[in-house]
């Protein structure tokens, strides 16, 4: 449904209203160097390759969203599908952000519907961005199917989190930008799937340049049920990263890049993603949120293992956390 020249397309519309965010060349073993359980699959290990961390988190609105949420808005625009009614978006924070920052940025009114579960520090960004918000029951899909709804009522234009073409290639500029960051040496991306917009968009920038390893929790397994299903199927949604990384099923857009490119799905658990988390804060000093160190997590447990020589790219997609338990963790006892 989208090839590297729509998202080549969504670069130009985005350009000058995104970051260009920075690629930092690390010392693989702080990230590779745990010897705990390994996929039966995993390869040896194998640290004489190169690494860098995409800062991703660092973009507007503290993650990768804005990409495709200007993307989606601007083309509406272009092709005179912006209604003075403004946008509705559905979403679990992160793309509520990205989408009521596009919207003020470009003078566009703003809709954010979200469960009653979203962290507290995304409602108040939202609220801070001028959205109106209307949280509505526990689950992503509830909040989705309201704002469908109120979409079709009011007229206003619908934002998808994940699963509308322009999106997903906004997202994959983030892809061109690590090709370019590189200078094209690059073997691998990894990067959390949650509805798997970002994978979709990151997997068809790099197609026939580089694979894509999409990480998720165990407990929201939705592109590896997907593509052992031969189609996106409803997983059941828990776990540590479910704020960030909580859809029910993978998008379609995501499925069909996925199975056609040849993304490898990784699965990890959720005491390895706050175990990555809080190594990302201890090494590099960086907040991330629970869905973005689940790439990192599959590092430290050897889910996936770079091959000799390997060069990867791992994203921090997202930092909109609450850091407390990162900075304020008690001093260990003598």
């Amino acid at each position: 449904m989208i090839a590297r020249p729509d998202v080549e397309a969504a670069a130009e519309r985005v350009a000058g209203r995104i970051r260009r965010t920075p690629l930092l060349a690390v010392d693989p073993d702080p990230l590779t160097a745990d010897s705990g359980p390994s996929a039966p699959d995993a390869r040896p290990p194998a640290p004489a390759g190169r690494m860098w961390l995409k800062l991703e988190q660092t973009q507007h609105t503290g993650s990768f969203k804005a990409r495709g949420a200007f993307s989606h808005i601007l083309a509406a625009h272009a092709a005179g599908r912006l209604p003075a009614s403004g946008i509705v978006a559905a979403s679990g924070g992160n793309a509520g952000l990205a989408f009521a920052y596009a919207a003020a940025r470009l003078g566009v009114p703003a809709e954010v519907f979200v469960p009653e579960t979203a962290p507290e520090v995304k409602v108040a960004g939202l609220l801070a961005l001028g959205a109106t918000v209307v949280q509505v029951g526990v689950r992503y899909a509830e909040a989705f199917e309201a704002a469908t709804k109120h979409a079709a009522d009011t007229g206003a234009l619908f934002c998808h989190a994940y699963d509308q073409p322009d999106v997903c290639a906004g997202q994959g500029t983030l892809g061109l930008e690590i090709l370019e960051q590189t200078g094209g040496e690059v073997d691998t991306v990894l990067l959390a799937v949650g509805g798997g917009g970002l994978m979709a968009g990151v997997a068809a920038a790099l197609d026939g340049r580089a694979r894509v390893v999409g990480v998720e929790p165990e407990d929201i397994p939705t592109l590896e049920r997907a593509l052992h299903a031969g189609r996106p199927v409803d997983v059941r949604v828990s776990g540590v990263a479910a704020d960030s990384l909580g859809a029910t099923r993978l998008g379609d857009i995501a499925y069909d890049v996925a199975s056609r490119t040849g993304v490898r799905p990784v699965l990890v658990g959720d005491e390895a993603i706050v175990e990555a988390r809080r190594l990302v804060w201890r090494e590099y000093r960086l907040a991330i949120e629970h869905g973005t160190a689940a790439a990192v997590a599959a590092l430290r447990t050897g889910a996936y293992r770079p091959a000799p020589g390997e060069r990867v790219v791992v994203v921090l997609c997202g930092a909109n956390t609450d850091p407390s338990d990162l900075v304020n963790r008690p001093a260990p006892t003598a």
